[in-house]
């Protein structure tokens, strides 16, 4: 597909069930507002991908800027946190009792989540 128009197979979906709605629910990440209830996980998968397949005929026919996939973007590696002074120290003290630096003390906590 062109650039206006991404393979929406290339999109974050996810499939869980809904008690609420006693049904399967789709979501897609890169679309946040869109959802697609089914009685099973397939149908709920294809017909948010038909949704959006109809979302974005829609925005590109707007002149609207379509989101790119997230597999599709890169990344630096790197991100800002700002956090409380007290929590700061906690974690500075955590890291310093463990040898290592805050960054590889965060980083560690964050891949064990």
């Amino acid at each position: 597909m062109s650039e206006t128009h991404p393979d929406i197979s290339h999109y974050t979906y996810r499939v869980t069930w809904s008690a609420e709605d006693r049904e399967f629910v789709a979501t897609c990440a890169e679309f946040p507002s869109l959802s697609w209830l089914a009685p099973s996980q397939i149908e709920a998968l294809q017909g948010l991908q038909e949704l959006l397949r109809d979302v974005i005929a829609d925005m590109t026919a707007q002149g609207e800027q379509v989101p790119q996939p997230l597999s599709e973007r890169s990344y630096s590696g790197k991100f800002n946190l700002r956090v409380g002074e007290s929590l700061h120290r906690e974690l500075a003290i955590h890291a310093a009792e463990e040898g290592i630096s805050l960054n590889q003390y965060v980083l560690r906590k964050l891949s064990a989540a």
